[in-house]
């Protein structure tokens, strides 16, 4: 009786390592794809922080094309601003807006109408303006208007 009671202690306690085993074995392999999981987001993250400063070395180098190409437009445009005052005259005088007979007739213009100040006085006007009459004319008189484009009734065609 020994033997099958050891017997069956042997069995039990299989049973119950298999059990066991079976519970935290689950949990290491979960532990396992978690491992991985996390491995692959941290290769994801290096090879995006790879990425950025790929992409901000390329902006710098760029923004240092933009504002070398700007320096040079400024010093072109400075030139030519340079070129430019020393090719025009100083006088602008030299080239007149209006020639010299339109503006004789712009001074004899300004002199006729300063001449014209002695104007008559205004008389003074009592009566109120035709519009606001007494008598009614027009669009606003008070007669009924014929219709001249009337349709005739349905009855006397047919």
């Amino acid at each position: 009786m020994t033997v099958i009671i050891g017997l069956g202690i042997f069995i039990g306690g299989a049973l119950i390592g298999f059990i066991l085993n079976k519970i935290t074995g689950n949990n290491s392999q979960e532990n396992q794809e978690l491992a991985d999981k996390i491995s692959q987001s941290d290769k994801a993250l290096v090879q995006y922080k790879t990425d950025v400063s790929e992409h901000l070395d390329s902006s710098a180098k760029l923004l240092e094309q933009m504002h070398s190409t700007c320096k040079d437009a400024m010093a072109q445009m400075a030139q030519s601003t340079k070129l430019l005052h020393e090719a025009t005259p100083e006088e602008s005088s030299a080239v007149p807006f209006f020639s010299q007979e339109t503006q004789d007739q712009l001074a004899q213009t300004v002199q006729l109408r300063h001449n014209n100040s002695n104007r008559t006085s205004d008389e003074e006007i009592t009566e109120a303006p035709l519009d606001y009459s007494g008598n009614p004319s027009g669009l606003f008189e008070d007669k009924t208007q014929s219709v001249t484009n009337t349709m005739p009734d349905k009855k006397e065609l047919s």
